[in-house]
């Protein structure tokens, strides 16, 4: 198994498309205070800077210069699909995982498994990679199944390659932090700490019924095959989820909208960071209300387009909860999202959960193309093209005035302008395409 995962994707893509950021540091996520980030470039993590933090944390980690955009979902799904059609080269069984990271059989793809011709195939794949996507790098791991594959992709990074030879998974394994396995987040690994267990060794000696006892049968059941690096698991291609969701069920029933309404927006928060990690966006949201006496309703809303952001999943949940009578109090919230795909319509990081005052009262109404060019909205990174200047990014926005820098792929760093925010030259533009001179 070859399990590849792309280095800092966002942060790189960006990097490989404003030529001034290279070797700076670089923050993808919502831009605004309530924003998260989604990935930050190497340099900006040596500030400390990372995944899941918030965008006012990093702010406050990260030096003046540091670049904080929003995302470009077009510009990574090209660059995915490039790099997963590499990998398909090697085998007809690839299964991408997210748009970042896939496993590939390549017992199946009819390759010599000795670790010579294995590392062979590996830096060969890497540096195929990094020409064809226009400079992104990969970690690859490779072993004889998926969890050891993964473990060895992660611990080289950036830029690595780890091969583990079959028979040498437990030399690997154990000496590692019980946390490197997959499934064991903060909870699990506190609660293992507390009995001793802190590296994948001391799990291997704890018996299944102990490690039953500490976690629960299905959890404890997958930790004790882990610790042995049993895992058995095939790639499966072309995997496509057909919804994603997020649930909660209180131990006291809710009554208070505000309160429903704040769970609505953190449920709303983890539907959408599946969605953008797995490069997929939706145009159904529905919303799951179990009632005090355990009866269990769902409502719908299609939207026109599809959407992968906070703000529109929580808004649409909000409105099918004014919908349904809630006396009595709610024991169940779930928030979904269906009708998925490979595109989205608007930013791929929302800022802000909270709802919008005057959103439309008919939220499938589509604005009048007039309306929407009379207030433009910029976003930073964004891509844009001006009538004499050509092709640039949003470098920053405010007070009805846009800068842009003027720069691409195949550029030097450009020269930065400022103007109006409506001035009629300037358009929102496809992304660059790194593989060209346009």
């Amino acid at each position: 198994m070859l399990h590849l995962d792309l280095d800092a994707f966002f942060a790189a893509v960006e990097q490989r498309d404003k030529p001034s950021l290279r070797g700076k540091p670089v923050v993808v996520g919502g831009t605004g205070g309530r924003g998260v980030v989604a990935t930050a470039s190497y340099e900006a993590r040596a500030y400390g800077a990372r995944s899941a933090m918030s965008s006012g944390e990093a702010r406050r980690r990260c030096p003046p210069g540091t670049a904080f955009l929003g995302g470009r979902f077009a510009a990574y799904s090209l660059t995915s699909r490039v790099v997963m059609d590499l990998l398909r080269e090697l085998s007809p069984l690839v299964e991408q995982v997210s748009v970042d990271e896939a496993y590939v059989d390549l017992a199946a793809g009819g390759h010599a498994l000795d670790v010579e011709s294995l590392t062979a195939l590996a830096h060969d794949l890497k540096e195929r990679l990094h020409t064809a996507t226009g400079g992104v790098r990969g970690s690859v791991g490779i072993a004889s199944s998926k969890t050891l594959a993964k473990i060895g992709s992660e611990l080289d990074k950036p830029d690595g390659l780890l091969v583990i030879p079959a028979g040498s998974e437990l030399d690997v394994l154990h000496p590692l932090p019980v946390r490197s396995l997959p499934g064991v987040g903060p909870a699990t690994g506190d609660r293992l700490s507390s009995v001793g267990v802190r590296t994948v060794a001391d799990l291997h000696e704890r018996s299944l019924t102990d490690l039953v006892t500490l976690v629960g049968q299905a959890h404890g059941s997958g930790l004790y095959r882990l610790a042995r690096a049993d895992d058995d698991r095939p790639v499966v291609p072309d995997r496509e989820a057909k919804s994603v969701s997020a649930e909660r069920t209180y131990a006291t029933d809710l009554t208070d909208l505000a309160t429903l309404e704040h769970e609505i927006g953190s449920l709303a928060q983890r539907v959408v960071t599946r969605l953008q990690k797995d490069g997929t966006a939706g145009r159904t949201v529905t919303l799951k209300f179990r009632r005090y006496d355990f009866t269990t309703l769902t409502r719908s809303q299609t939207l026109t387009q599809p959407f992968d952001d906070v703000r529109t999943v929580a808004d649409v949940a909000r409105r099918l909860l004014a919908g349904i009578d809630r006396t009595g109090g709610v024991r169940l919230l779930g928030v979904g999202v269906s009708g998925l795909a490979t595109y989205v319509q608007g930013d791929l990081f929302a800022e802000d959960p909270e709802p919008v005052a005057d959103l439309e009262e008919d939220i499938d109404a589509v604005p009048e193309p007039e309306a929407v060019r009379a207030v433009p909205v910029w976003h930073p990174g964004q891509d844009v093209e001006h009538a004499e200047m050509g092709r640039g990014w949003v470098w920053g926005s405010g007070l009805n005035r846009v800068t842009v820098r003027f720069e691409g792929p195949r550029t030097a760093p450009g020269p930065v302008r400022t103007y109006a925010g409506d001035d009629p030259d300037l358009s929102p533009a496809d992304p660059p395409d790194w593989r060209s001179d346009g």
